[in-house]
């Protein structure tokens, strides 16, 4: 790698605040902000408004379409191939 090039790659902290959740992972992402966590050190921290924890895909709790519906309707259109 080339030297001077690249951003600074160092540990940050991205919080959750709707599911009042934080993770300390590795980034290029920066901030003004720091917050102290769990041991003791100070990270910078990034706000996110979604996360794993939010995101209905995720949590579980998404919406179920009605795809047997869906077959039925194409069925009844097209005609069955069976």
């Amino acid at each position: 790698m080339k030297p001077g090039i690249h951003p600074a790659y160092g540990p940050v902290v991205f919080r959750d605040k709707a599911a009042d959740f934080a993770f300390l992972t590795r980034s290029t992402a920066t901030s003004d902000r720091t917050i102290e966590w769990e041991d003791g050190s100070t990270y910078p921290v990034v706000d996110v408004e979604i996360s794993s924890h939010s995101h209905p895909f995720y949590t579980g709790t998404a919406r179920v379409l009605d795809a047997a519906g869906r077959v039925e309707r194409f069925q009844r259109r097209y005609g069955s191939t069976r």
